[in-house]
């Protein structure tokens, strides 16, 4: 939605691209650290996607305005 790459999305959350990768490739909820997700979803939600919905019940995105870093 962002027209970003995996390893654009990496860098700007500070994580490294072999944990992108694997967080990609995983089903569902990814077994990673909460640290290492909060970092992804703060940096999405700071470019404007705000999540919605739950893992288990409708989970989706909508596109908003970023927010001013």
């Amino acid at each position: 939605m962002l027209g970003w790459s995996a390893a654009e999305l990496a860098e700007r959350a500070g994580i490294s691209k072999r944990t992108m990768v694997n967080i990609e490739a995983a089903g569902g909820v990814p077994a990673s650290t909460t640290a290492t997700l909060h970092k992804l979803q703060s940096e999405l939600e700071a470019a404007g996607i705000e999540f919605i919905g739950s893992p288990d019940d409708r989970p989706g995105i909508r596109i908003g305005k970023p927010s001013m870093l």
